[in-house]
Order: C-alpha cells, then structure tokens, then sequence
C-alpha cells in the first residue's frame, strides 16, 4: 500500500514514495491545493491521487521542480481532464515538449538495469508538459497562502525550480538537494551548483523544513554540510581540469565517491573545455 502524506508543517504534507525514496509535497491552503511532482508512471500517479484525496478534497495546481521522469512522468493522469494548470522553469517545460522523446529515452535507459517493470512503463508513458513557465521568479495564490517559485541558478538541471512556502516556513528543494544517497550529477551542472544551493540557503533559517528530491526532510545544517561538499567537488574538478589529470582519479577523491562523482567530473571537464 502507498504509504500516506505526513504533515511536516502547519498545512504542508510529504508524501516519500518507496521506489526511488522519491518525495511529493502537497500544500493545502483554504478551497485550493498544490502539488509539487507528479512521479514517475500512470499507476504511481493514481496511487498519488488517492494518497492525496486523503488529505484534502480541493483542486491543484501541480509544480514541476525539474523534467527528470521521477518527478513529472505523472502529470497526465495528475493533471485530470480537464487538466489542472502545471507550472515549471522555462527550460523543464521546452524539454518536455520539445525532446520528450529523448527525456522518455533516458528515463529508460537510467531505470532499466535497476527496474525492469519501470522501464517498461516509461518507454509508453504520455507525457504532458507544463503548461505555464517561469524564468526566475513566480508567486502562486494556493487559498490565501502565498507560494514563491524561484530559478536559483543551475545544479541539479538546467531548470531547477525551488518552491516556498514562508507562512510555514518550508522550502522544497527538489534535486538540488539529497538525502541518504548522493545528488545525481548525470547531466548535471556541477560547477554552478554549490553556487545555487547557496541561494537556496540564503531563503532558510535555523528552524526551515527543507524538502529535498529524495530521502527524509532535513535542515539547514543538513544542506550547509551537502553545499561544503559540492564547493570541494567544484574545486576538485577546476583543479584537475587544470592538471589534466583523468576524470576517475578526480572523482576517487571526491566527497561522494568515485562512482556518484564521476558523471560529475566529466560534465565539468566538459564545460571547462568548451564543449557543452
């Protein structure tokens, strides 16, 4: 059975889906709701619903913090018919309707040695793009509560979007920020990150609810110590690039292992030498 939202905030719930340890947040304001990721296939989206319709009858709005499939691939059958309006970074919302099919491509190619039956799904999944786009910065109405969506900076993708809710102090952090494993820096844009993740920390305090993609909610202290981490990989990285040393004995010395580094060192060898 779908585990249940848990209520971490005053009105702010976390669903944390077992496949993936992948987090939904929903925020409940008064006739309205907000859904932030839809996850990754029909039947995980319909189990959403229902996990969601426990908590609250209203209609949503559905945000998309980045095109990966884990977070969008439900927004079909999320969004309803007719569909609800679903909002995302400028750059999440053009690869999901202009290269979906390399997005969906991916997907399969990343899930298929670990989850078969995933894969399969996601190689037909209709994919629905978002329909309203931000660049930087956006503000939500969710009944009476104010929502501010912010473009930070790249990190994690090229559209990473950062949801907060200030009345209940609740940042949604997406994958800019993980918890239990390391970030994924396939694609990734590691010598921008830690410059995002410290935008990122200059909207929480102390007492924060810091939402990241996957694992368990965390803190401030959680991400200034991830944020140290991405600094030392992006100076490795800058270092090596400069010795023309190889990309596997950067990322042997890096912060979250050699096999989580190296995509990592590669795209930022990449983008040092121009090729991207």
């Amino acid at each position: 059975m779908t585990p249940g939202f848990v209520e971490i905030r005053d009105g702010v719930h976390v669903l944390r889906y077992p496949l993936l340890d992948v987090n939904v947040t929903l925020v409940v304001g008064d006739g309205a709701a907000l859904l932030v990721d839809t996850l990754s296939s029909p039947d995980q989206a319909r189990e959403l619903i229902a996990a969601a319709r426990r908590v609250t009858p209203h209609p949503w709005t559905i945000v998309n913090t980045h095109h990966h499939f884990d977070h969008c691939f439900g927004n079909a059958v999320v969004a309803g018919e007719p569909p609800c309006p679903i909002v995302a970074h400028e750059e999440t919302a053009r690869l999901l309707r202009q290269d979906v099919e390399a997005v969906r491509r991916e997907a399969y190619e990343e899930t298929l040695p670990i989850e078969p039956q995933l894969a399969a799904e996601l190689a037909g999944v209709a994919v629905l793009a978002p329909t309203r786009t931000v660049k930087q910065r956006a503000t939500l109405e969710v009944g009476g509560r104010r929502v501010e969506l912010a473009h930070l900076g790249r990190g994690h993708t090229a559209g990473d979007l950062v949801v907060h809710v200030p009345d209940a102090d609740v940042l949604v952090a997406g994958d800019l920020v993980e918890e239990g494993a390391a970030p994924s820096f396939r694609g990734s844009y590691p010598l921008e990150w830690p410059d995002t993740v410290a935008a990122l920390l200059r909207l929480a305090g102390p007492d924060t609810a810091i939402v990241p993609g996957h694992g368990a909610v965390v803190d401030e202290e959680f991400v200034s110590a991830q944020h140290a981490e991405l600094v030392t990989l992006d100076w490795l990285i800058r270092d090596g690039h400069a010795d023309r040393a190889p990309a596997e004995r950067v990322a042997a010395r890096a912060p979250f292992g050699i096999d989580a580094s190296l995509p990592a060192v590669r795209c930022g060898y990449a983008e040092l030498s121009g090729r991207t």
